[in-house]
């Protein structure tokens, strides 16, 4: 289109240029014909002779333009101004304008260490490994050890998994590129792909480095196949990426969420995200060293034992709101010493017992103690006051008591929590409908039963039977989780 345009233009200048001449050479004779005086001087003569070359030079233009069209092509094409000036043109001016804008993505120097992040104990130990990695590559490297290629940070809201990825950046002493998931969802197709290269090419020629990427979902949500939008191709350029360069290059990809079931099985699979760190709300242990750290430079008249109780379901983002928040209280009053009123009038703007914050009370937590030491009898697993969800057998062919095994485990609370109180609670119900859901796959695609209420009811009787024997067990687990928020394996 764009060749016949320029054809088009050179005839048009060709003939235009016919036509000019011609206009000066007639226009030239009828001077000398009405002039009153003989024209002498020889400047007349030389410019009809100019003028009757420059016509005929636009005769000859107009015979050969194919071939001097072909000479002007190659010419440019040389230099690469009149290709690059015609690539522009032919973008929408809305993306010339949104290409102009500097990038966003820039290089930060980290400052956090693990020693300001508290609370983090069971996850500690990996993170090291992986700092150790980004510190001493030669170590593992003359062992042809390769550096995980990624770190999934799975957990609720507010726990700190963008504070632990600056730490681990901090501890390691590299460059840290921090982009949201959001970030990458553009307007424009093929925006947000050019922004992931963008992203690793910078991380490359700084390696070693980490590269950042917080709520990862917004870009990595299962692929349905039905389309083929800006996020897709998103992720497809992200998977492509991590794909392309090899475990000792010196970069790590850490990436946060707390919807890990939506992400694509492509982006979970090994050699893309190779470590999951699933990080929890923080148990007694965990918040009292989160006090301590947020209350060391201040001084305060309380029992932080005893707010660390009662502050049960706060993540350690919601803790450092409420000291910051009994700070700004405290200066209020004039005052250089935190009480116990600035920590309730706190509470009281953080909403404190609020539902999605899970802030419980004793008779709720008493309940939920119950629940989860019944997951932990029939699992004989470590759990948590706050775990929801139980470890999943990742049997590629399960059997038929494998899978009824696994819904006792999802049905496990409910029914030891009806046991103990005799009074049924509902406290889980994503356990319940994995339950139902494992039913019906045993039901409706391997055809091991006939009918899912029959299967529910009759692990639901063997789970009486079983925790009824055994409640004084389930009391005691009940009571360790009250005092711990955790019972281990060895409790059980």
């Amino acid at each position: 289109m764009s060749q016949n345009l320029n054809k088009n233009q050179l005839d048009k200048n060709l003939k235009l240029m016919i036509l000019s001449a011609t206009v000066l050479i007639v226009l030239f004779f009828y001077t000398i014909y009405k002039s009153s005086s003989h024209i002498q001087s020889s400047t007349y003569y030389f410019g009809i002779v100019f003028l009757i070359i420059l016509f005929l030079c636009a005769i000859f233009a107009r015979v050969y333009r194919d071939k001097l069209k072909a000479f002007i092509d190659k010419t440019r094409k040389n230099n690469g101004f009149e290709t690059e000036l015609a690539k522009e043109q032919e973008k929408p001016v809305s993306e010339n304008e949104y290409m102009k804008k500097e990038s966003t993505i820039d290089m930060v120097s980290s400052n956090v260490t693990f020693k300001d992040v508290a609370g983090i104990s069971s996850v500690k130990e990996e993170l090291e490994e992986v700092v150790d990695f980004l510190n001493s590559p030669k170590k593992y490297q003359k062992f042809d050890v390769k550096l995980p290629k990624g770190v999934l940070l799975v957990g609720p809201p507010g726990v700190g998994k963008t504070l632990i990825a600056r730490a681990v950046a901090g501890e390691a002493q590299v460059p840290f590129f921090y982009q949201s998931g959001a970030s990458f969802v553009q307007i424009y197709v093929g925006m947000g792909a050019k922004k992931v290269r963008e992203l690793f090419e910078k991380a490359k020629a700084t390696a070693p480095a980490i590269v950042f990427i917080d709520e990862i979902d917004a870009i990595g949500k299962q692929r349905t196949g039905t389309s083929n939008d800006e996020r897709e191709s998103t992720l497809n350029e992200l998977l492509t990426q991590m794909d392309g360069f090899e475990g000792d290059s010196g970069i790590m990809v850490i990436a946060a969420t707390n919807k890990l079931e939506v992400l694509d099985d492509a982006l979970l699979r090994a050699g893309r995200f190779d470590r999951r760190v699933h990080l929890n709300l923080p148990n007694i242990e965990d918040r009292r060293k989160i006090l301590d750290l947020y209350l060391q430079n201040v001084n305060f008249s309380f029992d932080i034992d005893k707010l660390a109780i009662s502050l049960a379901g706060f993540s350690s983002a919601a803790i450092a709101t409420l000291v910051n928040e009994a700070k700004l209280n405290m200066i209020k009053r004039d005052d250089a010493t935190i009480s116990e009123e600035d920590i309730e009038i706190a509470k009281i703007k953080l909403e404190f017992g609020k539902k999605e914050n899970k802030i419980l009370n004793d008779k709720q937590r008493d309940i939920l103690a119950i629940y989860q030491a019944s997951k932990a009898y029939i699992t004989q697993q470590k759990t948590t006051l706050f775990q929801e969800g139980i470890k999943k057998d990742d049997t590629i062919y399960p059997s038929k008591t494998e899978l009824l095994n696994q819904i006792k485990a999802y049905l496990a609370g409910f029914i030891g929590v009806e046991v103990v109180v005799h009074e049924l609670y509902a406290v889980n119900s994503a356990d319940l409908k994995e339950a139902n859901a494992l039913a019906k796959l045993l039901v409706e695609e391997y055809e091991m039963a006939s009918n899912i209420k029959e299967v529910l009811e009759n692990v639901k009787n063997e789970l009486r039977k079983e925790l009824s024997n055994n409640k004084e067990k389930i009391i005691e687990l009940k009571n360790i989780m009250l005092d711990n928020e955790v019972i281990k394996e060895d409790d059980i």
